[in-house]
């Protein structure tokens, strides 16, 4: 088994069940090169999931650098959750052996949560910077609204998960979750299939069209690690012979694979928990991506388009974020033609003033 260094972000649990707010952090990373071209996505170039050309982006944006882990995710629910209205929570989190182990005690109306595996009321350390999971998009779009909001503390309302990012409003079906769209003014964001796309695939090599096959900065598949660690090519997925690490983790801490950084200074975008986007695939389900510990190689490919339905969530389900609130867009080209041509002629001026 891998050692694991987690980076400690979690939450205390103070006397008489009160917890300490902790502000949540989300490390990003900036992507740059706007305007670049797409890459064909799909079961038409070898993978999997109906065709499309992902990958192009007409601004700059920052992505997570990392997957939201179980201490972010509880401190999100310790600040919205006292009364659960959206669910949120999943008692699996806690029940399942490949759990995240946020625990949850006390009654509707003043629940408290803790990154607790072992019941003993102290948060876990070897626990709280992995990965959270079965989170389905409409959680992950709560989170996003929360962040959005600028981490309030209260009830699940419009000024704390229900608005923001993304309008909610109690939508908790299936159906309502499809219909959602991300907001003019939006901030934190579940990505779009490009933004992901880019920041795990885009060779970072200007404004191109040019693509890795893997988010380690490769055209072969990486290994996962197990037993001769981090290579610089290495990702936490389950190579048909060993997972990576076995129980009680199963998930690597983010950031355990340093050394195999995406093109833009991404981590684990292929492996340890496939990822929600935006995209809606079939007409009935939400897009995800980059594979997972208990998933194949197929799963971390370029070409794999992935989904699940709105409301689904198991352990090998999480999410990261995206901050798209200042984006630059790339200038057209007939923009860039008059800066030209401003530039041409002032210059023509000089010379004739000479």
């Amino acid at each position: 088994m891998l050692l694991q260094q987690p980076l400690t972000l979690g939450v205390c649990l103070l006397a008489f069940g009160v917890v300490a707010q902790a502000e949540v952090i989300i490390d990003t990373v900036t992507v740059g090169n706007p305007g670049n071209a797409g890459e064909q996505s799909g079961a038409g170039v070898g993978g999997y999931g109906p065709d499309r050309v992902c990958g192009a982006v007409g601004y700059i944006y920052d992505s997570g650098k990392f997957e939201v882990t179980a201490g972010q995710y509880t401190e999100f629910l310790n600040a919205v959750a006292a009364t659960d209205t959206y669910g949120l929570y999943n008692t699996e989190m806690l029940s399942q052996d490949v759990g995240c182990k946020i625990r949850r005690t006390g009654s509707p109306g003043s629940y408290v949560y803790l990154v607790d595996a072992d019941e003993d009321g102290e948060e876990d350390a070897d626990w709280i910077d992995r990965p959270v999971n079965f989170v389905s998009w409409g959680d992950a779009a709560r989170f996003a609204n929360w962040m959005h909001n600028g981490q309030p503390t209260g009830v699940q309302d419009l000024s704390t998960t229900e608005d923001g990012s993304y309008f909610l409003n109690g939508t908790t079906t299936n159906e309502q979750l499809l219909a959602v769209v991300r907001e003019p003014d939006a901030t934190w964001v579940i990505p779009s299939e490009d933004e992901w796309y880019k920041a795990a695939y885009h060779k970072n090599d200007g404004a191109t069209g040019n693509y890795w096959d893997y988010p380690t900065r490769t055209n072969t598949a990486p290994n996962n690690g197990n037993p001769e660690g981090d290579t610089g090519d290495s990702a936490n997925y389950d190579d048909g012979d060993d997972r990576t690490i076995g129980p009680p983790y199963h998930r690597t801490a983010v950031g355990f694979f340093a050394l195999s950084a995406g093109p833009y200074g991404t981590l684990d975008q292929g492996g340890n928990v496939w990822e929600w986007n935006e995209e809606i695939l079939y007409g009935s389900s939400r897009g995800n991506r980059g594979g997972s510990f208990s998933s194949y190689i197929i799963g971390l490919y370029a070409a794999g388009r992935f989904n699940f339905e709105p409301t689904f969530e198991y352990y090998g389900l999480g999410f990261r974020l995206a901050d798209v609130s200042e984006p630059e867009p790339v200038l057209a080209a007939f923009v860039w033609g008059i800066i030209i041509m401003a530039i041409l002629l002032m210059m023509a001026g000089t010379v004739a003033l000479l």
